[in-house]
Order: C-alpha cells, then structure tokens, then sequence
C-alpha cells in the first residue's frame, strides 16, 4: 500500500480548509517567533540587571540566537514524530509549544523580583520556541504539499511563505498598535510589552484546536512495505545522501538572500544610508507587504512551467544583480528608490521562497518526508540565514561592508550549481510515488 495515499476521500472544501487551517498555523508561529526582536527593546531591561542598554540588548539577542541553535533539533524531533504518528499530530503538538513558550515570557517575573531565575526563564522559553518553530516548517510543508493536488501543489504550498511574512508584519503591527494608539513609552516598558506574548499564547490555542480538526494527509498503515522502525529515523534518511544535500544546497543562497533583503535592510538603512528608524521601518514594511502577496503567483507559475526554471531564475538573476542592487542601495537617500530596489530584490529572491518549500517535499518519500525536508532545512538557515546579519555587521565594522555583497552573492552561486544539476521535482515528485 502507498504510504502516501490519502486516508478519506479529499473533497475541494476539506482540502481548502485543511490548507488554510495549517496556514494559520504558520502564520501564528512566526508571530510569536518574531515578536521577541519586536519587542526585546521594551522587555531587555525587565530580564537582566539594571545597566546598560546595550548590555542587556545583546543578552537578549544572545538568548535569540540560542532559539535558532534549537531549530535542526525540533526539525529532527517533529520531523521524526510526523513521519512516525502524522503530520496532523505533529502540527498540532507544535503549535502547543509555541503557546507555552510565549506564555512564559508573558507572566515571568523581572529580574528585580526572582534574580537570576527571570533569564534562565526566557532561556527555556526561547529553546520551546526554537524546537517548535524549527519542527513547524518541515512538518507544515510536508502537509501543505501533501494535501494540494499535482497540478496545484506550488500554488497552494506557497502560502507557507505567506503567512511566514505575515507573521512579521502582524508583530511589527501590534507594536506600532500599542506604541501610537494605546500605551505611553514608560507603560510599554513596565508591562506593556507582556500583551503581544500573551495574545501570541492565546492565539496558539485557539489554532492548536483548529488543527485537531483538519484532515491527516497520509495514512499510517502498519501493513505498507516500509520498516516501521526507519520511520522518520536518521537511519532511513541517511539513504538518500542526494537529496538532503539537495536541501542544503538549494536552501543555502535562498536563506541568505531572504534574511538579507528582509530582516537586515531594516539596519543596513539606517547604519548605511543614514535613513530614519520610521522610514527604514516604513521601507521595510512596504516591501514586506508586496513580498507576501506576490507568492501565490510565482507558485502558480511554477505549477505551468516547473520548479527548476524558477529556482535557475532566481540564481542566474541573484548572482547578476546582488552587487549592483547593492551598490546602488548604499548610496541612496531617496525613499522610493531605496524601496524600488529592495523590492526588486525580492522580486528575484521570490523564485525560490514561494516555491522551496513544495521542491524539498518533493524530493522525499512519505515515511520520511517531514524530517527530510526539516532537518537539513533547518541546518542550512541556522548556518546561513542566521549568520547573515551577524556577518554583514563584522564586514562593516572591518571596513569592507561590500565584501558581505560577495559572500550574498557568492552564496547564490553555490546554490545555482544545486538548481542546474538537480531534476525538476515537478517532473520527478516523488509524492506521486
């Protein structure tokens, strides 16, 4: 029996909402991952011993990068755990994580209250977070590309980039929300930054019960031809060496170039263009916002003419233009240039994010597909699109900022030679299998 037939009859209403519930999901994860950075500057001080800011701000930019370390780790747990007793199950139990992470940050007391107690706390917090958000996308891929038919499958799988972003922009949000509507400066830093923790927490459960209601996309029948053993185990992926590196490798220049144009243009605006924190904030935002409506397209489109030409796209343009685009951003101070060219950037950069996630699921068979695409997912963007910011930071501080513009762009290159040599995973699915 195939271990990726699916358990009851998918009608289009069951696998719309199926897709949107997990959706959601993702959507709410990233939310409560991304408003730590949100937020770090109103709660740092709640955390650690009064002194100085910077002090304290790198304390919790430290503890933030501890949740990342934890992402291959979760990628392997929940990769694991979906292979072995389902994708809705393991979705589920993720999101859980994420409720509890964020509900400790919201009710833990401050350092002047329980001591050293109050960091070792968002330290914990910080590591659910990391094993959830670091399981979340292998399994929430895995489900998506399942639960879509074949001739859709790059349309629907690209909302998980979808609400990935829109989780950043609903954080950024409730900031700007709290910060001009509802609390003075001094009430955000007493207690107003728990609230957005707190409604992370609450929304968490809410869609933890809207999962338990979707539909499980393979079948897990004891009787298929496959060691119940090697299910989701290391053992069973480390026999398809191809594909795993096949993941990093395509994984290794998009990661860069998402965390580039995305998390760090907001600083390399400011740091290098001398552009306010407001306008660097709006730029930001604006092409966020486009960035996000723009990937149900290039995931419809490569349902028309395949994976591999959209990935090569993005490789053979990423490598031409990341310098330039580059060279010309560091000099300007017009607004709408400045967004124009982050924006093409992202325009080039959505040629592997809307569709990466379908292209790795396609890569893997059922009982070990959630942790094939998770695991060495998670491995490559801990490696590469967590240090991107870190990296430019130091070649600036060196003096050579644009060497940072090589390594994008050298890290692009890499990741061409991956999409020329690899097959198009429409043409070779191995979910059809």
């Amino acid at each position: 029996m195939n271990t990726n037939t699916i358990p009851e009859p998918v009608t289009t209403q069951s696998r719309v909402w199926s897709i949107v519930g997990g959706s959601l999901g993702n959507l709410v994860e990233w939310y409560d991952w991304y408003v730590y950075s949100a937020f770090s500057l109103y709660f740092a001080s709640s955390f650690f011993p009064k002194g100085d800011l910077t002090a304290q701000l790198l304390n919790t930019a430290g503890i933030f990068a501890i949740g990342f370390l934890m992402r291959p780790i979760g990628g392997w747990l929940m990769g694991t755990y979906a292979d072995k007793h389902g994708r809705k199950k393991a979705l589920t139990f993720s999101v859980l994580l994420m409720s509890a992470g964020s509900l400790i940050i919201a009710i833990t007391p401050g350092y002047d209250s329980i001591g050293i107690a109050a960091p070792a706390l968002l330290v914990l917090a910080r590591i659910i977070q990391g094993l959830s958000v670091g399981g979340e996308y292998g399994t929430s891929a895995t489900y998506l590309s399942e639960m879509a038919t074949k001739k859709d499958r790059g349309f629907y799988s690209s909302f998980q980039y979808v609400t990935l972003i829109m989780g950043q922009l609903v954080a950024l949000g409730v900031l700007i929300l709290l910060q001009r509507a509802f609390l003075t400066e001094d009430q955000l830093h007493a207690w107003g930054w728990r609230i957005p923790f707190a409604v992370g927490a609450a929304l968490a459960l809410v869609v933890m019960y809207l999962r338990r209601s979707l539909q499980e996309s393979v079948t897990l029948n004891k009787k298929e031809d496959v060691d119940q053993n090697a299910r989701g185990s290391l053992r069973a992926l480390a026999q398809h060496p191809k594909a795993i590196f096949t993941v990093i490798g395509l994984t290794m220049g998009g990661t860069v170039a998402f965390y580039t144009f995305t998390t760090y243009m907001q600083k390399f605006l400011v740091n290098t263009n001398g552009f306010s924190k407001n306008e660097a904030t709006l730029i930001s935002s604006l092409t966020l916002f486009v960035f996000m409506l723009i990937q149900p397209l290039y995931g419809w489109v490569s349902d028309r003419i395949g994976r591999k030409p959209m990935l090569t796209t993005f490789g053979i343009l990423g490598t031409l233009t990341t310098i330039p685009i580059f060279t010309y951003l560091s000099v300007t101070h017009n607004f709408w240039v400045a967004f124009a060219l982050i924006m093409l950037a992202l325009l080039i950069v959505s040629n592997y994010t809307a569709i990466n996630a379908v292209v790795k699921a396609e890569l893997f068979p059922a009982h070990i597909r959630a942790l094939g695409v998770g695991f060495p997912y998670a491995i490559a963007v801990s490696i590469f699109g967590g240090s991107a910011e870190w990296i430019a930071l130091k070649f600036k501080e060196y003096g050579h900022e644009n060497w940072f513009y090589w390594y994008v762009t050298g890290c692009i290159v890499v990741s061409l030679v991956v999409y020329t040599t690899m097959n198009d995973t429409k043409k070779h699915s191995k979910i059809e299998e």
